[in-house]
């Protein structure tokens, strides 16, 4: 999940008026009282309502990629999605319109067909997060510039060119969906009509299906990518477009992924996740120079603690509160030495220490917390004394560049100036409805998400789907060991694991902020493109 917002205070309406007297603002109308005749006011409340449009802005630019200079065409704006409901005796009226829907478009200059040209839906995840930071991160063709486990330089923000950019082999369609950007609920349609997994799927696959048909781009080879959340909904997605849609994927590219509450939630009662946190852990306290007698290969320390957590630490945990005095001394020992902590610690939790009192408890002599996006990022403590992580400090470092980066863009070089805030975190996690209709279970919604099941049947019915993973070493919203974990549980038929292309880096959730990650997530995903879009 890569949600963060700051709340600004409400202003009380006193306050608001002391402001209008000292003529810092202009009165409202409930300030100053309505100065138009009744008539005129009774008239205005009879005039029909402006039915909400599509808006695009499209400007054309240039950028040095792959060793040639790509022409290009970037499209902001929004669509307008309808839906024709029927009536309480049935009948279906007019369409009416539930949502407008963002997006930012680079498309390439110069072809001559662009139906053959490959596209890719890309997206971030939260639930509730826009597409900036892999927009401006790592896919579009400019990036903000915020270094790389470190405090990002003060303003004004730096936007460069992106030399990571895929925009010479796929054109790029960044969504984002309602609640985050622009989008948002229209007409009568609610945030709730949109806020849960089947809901969030159906509408996504609502735009690209609008997308792809007024652009002409049926034809195209077509790739969805998503981030963290975007697992969930990738997965659904690839189901949802083949089999309900009648839309085939060339391939499906998920970063960092988060399939479901089973695997990736731990401190909440279920064992699981702990011993597949665990790895992360340690890879944690081998960035800090925590281990006694560290390493040299973090990759084959990783792997140790893989093995040591599926095969002794998981176990101990199935026993339950039954573990015996020893057995729970020994297993707290170790679990201490692999992750740079103290024996204590883990006894004291009963040997389920969730993430989030690890990164507060690590560096806590330090006066310093890790960072849960990037466990390489530390922040200050702001209370040295609590038991679970104050803040995360990857989003103060990064959050603040991203955005002023990502507004001055959208104005000096996009041309597009709307009063609109553009969300970047809609909040929606507590709002969210998280069941889902997972295929295979019958028509009532399961309460526990779970995609995994979507993305087997994705891969089984369209045996010419391919999938690309990009995964951190250092990632504490979505651990490696649980990615593994979930794809080692897709149930596929044979020859289908041949499909599954899985790259780690040496970074955090957002892996494309270190240098050599990004040019890395470069060629890989170039690589795959070009590999599967069959032209």
């Amino acid at each position: 999940p890569v949600d963060s917002c700051t709340e600004i205070p409400m202003v009380s309406k006193n306050a608001f008026l002391a402001l209008v007297a000292a003529g810092l603002l202009s009165a409202p109308a409930w300030a100053a009282g309505d100065s138009k005749p009744a008539s005129d006011a009774q008239e205005a409340a009879k005039a029909p309502e402006k039915a909400p449009e599509p808006r695009a802005k499209s400007t054309k630019h240039e950028l040095r990629l792959g060793g040639q200079v790509i022409k290009y065409t970037a499209t902001v704006g929004w669509l307008i999605l309808t839906d024709s409901k029927p009536d309480k005796d049935g009948k279906v009226g007019e369409p009416k319109p539930v949502a407008r829907f963002g997006y930012t478009a680079y498309t390439l200059d110069g072809v001559k067909d662009a139906s053959r040209r490959p596209v890719t839906f890309a997206f971030n995840g939260g639930p509730g997060s826009a597409s900036i930071w892999l927009h401006m991160g790592v896919l579009g063709p400019r990036r903000v510039d915020a270094g790389d486990a470190s405090y990002a330089p003060p303003p004004p923000a730096r936007v460069v060119d992106n030399e990571y950019s895929i925009l010479d082999v796929t054109d790029l369609v960044m969504i984002d969906p309602v609640g985050t950007g622009f989008s948002k609920p229209l007409g009568d349609a609610r945030g709730e009509d949109f806020w849960g997994v089947d809901q969030d799927i159906e509408s996504v696959g609502e735009f690209i299906r609008r997308y792809v048909t007024d652009n002409g781009r049926w034809g195209s080879p077509k790739y969805v990518l998503g981030e963290s959340y975007g697992g969930v909904r990738g997965a659904g997605l690839a189901r949802h477009l083949q089999s309900d849609l009648g839309m085939n994927l060339n391939g499906l590219i998920l970063v960092s992924p988060y399939f479901g509450q089973g695997s990736g939630e731990d401190g909440v009662g279920m064992d699981l996740p702990h011993a597949l946190y665990l790895s992360t852990f340690a890879a944690t306290a081998w960035h800090y120079d925590l281990i006694p007698g560290k390493p040299a290969s973090l990759a084959d320390y990783s792997a140790e603690v893989e093995r040591f957590a599926l095969d002794e630490y998981l176990p101990a945990l199935l026993e339950g509160y039954r573990i015996s005095p020893e057995r729970k001394q020994a297993m707290a020992a170790r679990l201490a030495q692999y992750t740079g902590t103290r024996a204590e610690f883990w006894m004291k939790a009963d040997l389920r220490v969730s993430h989030v009192q690890f990164l507060q408890e690590l560096l806590r002599d330090r006066g310093l917390i890790a960072g849960r996006i990037d466990s390489r990022y530390s922040g200050p403590s702001l209370n040295p004394l609590n038991d679970e992580m104050d803040y995360d400090p990857f989003f103060p470092a990064i959050g603040p560049a991203y955005l002023a980066g990502f507004r001055e863009y959208l104005h000096s070089e996009l041309e597009f100036d709307v009063a609109d805030d553009y969300v970047v975190s809609g909040r929606l996690y507590q709002k969210w409805d998280w069941s889902h209709k997972q295929p295979g279970a019958g028509e009532s919604k399961q309460p526990v998400t779970n995609t995994l099941p979507d993305l087997a049947l994705a891969l089984t019915t369209n045996p010419r789907l391919e999938l690309l993973v990009e995964q951190g070493r250092f990632d504490l919203a979505t651990p490696t060991h649980a990615l593994k974990y979930n794809l080692d549980h897709l149930r596929l038929p044979p020859g289908g694991r041949e499909r599954i292309h899985v790259n780690l880096h040496d970074a955090g959730h957002m892996m494309y902020l270190n240098a050599d990650a990004g040019r890395q997530f470069r060629e890989n995903v170039v690589g795959f493109i070009r590999d599967t879009d069959r032209l």
